[in-house]
């Protein structure tokens, strides 16, 4: 098993690309902290976790509120004792909105669930990976996190963020035992859709128009897969850096 022994905390993890990541870890041998907004849905993944033999509890958890991050990796530590994997996968789209029609609210939520709930969780654990000198940072960034065109402004702009944080703290603390990486997903069948309430016509139709070189949609075990190998031994030497799997999207 990959992750024998391990403590991994992930969030949005009740549903889509967090659920099948928590399996998989859990499959491998880790104990997982499933942490979501959705309570029921978190306690939904743990019982599937339990009963194919796995180790998990689940946390309510908005990534938005600091205190709620705070809870999220105290109740880790005192459940399991360390914390060894952090999985920042929570996010949300925006409604495909160009720079013109960004209301700052719409800005702000998107911001402080996609990027400063990224910042706030990884300063939260570092302390506890200096400590016990390793650790690792998994980071759900996505396309739109490398290029201009696959959502709204703002979405956009969280996941360069992301990206760039991902760069920094890998580099930071790449001395110390701990390594940061990304996943920068392409199209993935997920519900993330949801989150998108009152899309822009102008900016989805701007957006669609990279559709047709789409080779094809994802899977939420695929991206599961790669989030396995950064959080193991086998990507020990990679570090502040991104893979993007997207079957070929952005290699045209």
């Amino acid at each position: 098993m990959k992750l024998q022994d391990k403590v991994a905390v992930i969030t949005g993890a009740a549903s889509g690309m967090g659920k099948e990541i928590a399996f998989l870890y859990a499959k491998e041998g880790a104990s997982v902290v499933v942490s979501d907004l959705n309570g029921e849905g978190a306690e939904a993944t743990v019982k599937e976790i339990e009963a194919n033999g796995g180790k998990a509890f689940a946390i309510k958890t908005n990534v938005a509120v600091e205190e709620d991050i705070q809870q999220l990796i105290d109740s880790t530590v005192d459940t399991y004792g360390k914390v060894d994997i952090l999985v920042n996968n929570a996010g949300i789209m925006d409604n495909m909105e160009p720079a013109a029609d960004i209301e700052d609210k719409a800005w702000e939520r998107i911001f402080a669930v996609n990027t400063t709930s990224v910042m706030r969780s990884t300063r939260k654990v570092l302390p506890l990976f200096l400590e016990q000198q390793g650790g690792i940072i998994v980071n759900i960034a996505s396309a739109g996190g490398l290029y201009g065109a696959r959502a709204g402004a703002a979405y956009t702009a969280s996941k360069h963020a992301v990206v760039g944080f991902t760069k920094n703290t890998g580099f930071m603390y790449a001395d110390k035992g701990i390594r940061c990486n990304a996943i920068a997903p392409g199209a993935v069948i997920t519900n993330i859709s949801s989150t998108m309430t009152n899309i822009n016509q102008y900016g989805a139709s701007k957006q669609q128009l990279g559709m047709a070189i789409n080779p094809r949609a994802g899977s939420a075990e695929e991206i599961a897969k790669v989030a396995l190998f950064l959080a193991s031994d086998d990507s020990s030497f990679l570090n502040g850096t991104v893979i993007t799997a997207d079957g070929g999207w952005t290699a045209y």
